[in-house]
């Protein structure tokens, strides 16, 4: 049986394990997918998320990138220009999660194929298989 640790209390978070915190820091169903969008685009405008992200509201998606950018995973730059230009990458901190990210979306196809259903992302449209991925950043 597991022992239960002591709760500690990081800004503002209360956690027992290193994996209660981490799933705190990015869990939830919107900032994965924030976070890995940003890793591989690099830079992205808010309209840019959006676009990539048909299911989120506007309201959501700023909660969760205020969120992110709190937390130190995510920057925001504001250009101050006419109309304002603002652009969210990934900090250091943020990109140190881009390697389990990539290993969620790996297990993710693994899943889709083990489950009959590789079929369903073939086509224009569909984000690629892994090894079609991997030939198209080589290009």
């Amino acid at each position: 049986m597991a022992k239960a640790c002591k709760t500690k209390e990081l800004n503002g978070r209360q956690y027992r394990c290193f994996f209660e915190l981490t799933l705190q820091v990015m869990g939830g169903k919107w900032k994965p997918i924030i976070l890995y969008h940003l890793s591989e685009a690099r830079v992205l405008r808010f309209s840019e998320l959006r676009r990539g992200m048909p299911g989120v509201t506007e309201r959501m998606l700023t909660r969760q990138l205020r969120e992110l950018e709190a937390d130190g995973l995510v920057h925001r730059t504001v250009y101050r220009e006419v109309p304002p230009r603002v652009e969210y990458g990934l900090t250091e901190l943020g990109a140190g999660l881009v390697p389990i990210l990539d290993q969620l979306r790996q297990w993710g196809e693994l899943y889709e194929d083990r489950m009959g259903g590789a079929r369903l992302s073939e086509g224009e449209g569909y984000e690629p298989r892994n090894g079609e991925r991997e030939a198209a950043v080589g290009e």
